[in-house]
């Protein structure tokens, strides 16, 4: 299946922050985690650390990149909801990559992920002690995994 652009629109007072969206964004980690990532889609989409989600597309899209994840990938809403996730990370780094997110089935969670990412104009940067989590509906079902993190050091 090829993945297809998510059809979102940017989060704003005109559609609650995505509400829905950022709902499961939110639950999803505080049931995982145990404690709040946000107080509200809002304040999620202006916290001051990156909160991104793909959807479980063969190819996953970003389906949402807050504030900071955008300024930090030099990307805007609509860029960034239409990229594949694995070109947030550089060619060498997307297997592990992509074995890391497979693995994530037992706890629905892990919480220290380390990885090299590149913006969209090429600079790089380490992520430390990442959070990535599944994302599931009200009914339990995957639809997504999101991620987390506020070490950030540029190389």
């Amino acid at each position: 299946m090829k993945a297809k652009a998510f059809a979102m629109r940017e989060p704003s007072f005109e559609n609650s922050f995505q509400c829905g969206h950022a709902l499961i964004l939110l639950r999803t980690y505080d049931h995982l985690l145990g404690h709040p990532l946000a107080t509200n889609p809002e304040a999620l989409y202006h916290a001051p650390f990156p909160v991104l989600s793909h959807n479980t597309a063969d190819d996953p899209i970003f389906t949402y990149g807050n504030l900071a994840a955008q300024r930090l990938w030099e990307v805007s809403w609509d860029q960034i909801t239409q990229m594949p996730s694995r070109l947030s990370a550089e060619l060498d780094e997307r297997a592990t990559r992509a074995a890391m997110l497979a693995s994530i089935t037992e706890n629905g969670f892990i919480d220290n992920y380390h990885g090299i990412r590149i913006s969209s104009s090429g600079r790089r940067f380490a992520i430390k002690n990442a959070v990535i989590w599944t994302l599931t509906d009200d009914q339990g079902h995957k639809c997504g995994q999101a991620a987390t993190f506020n070490e950030i050091e540029f190389l």
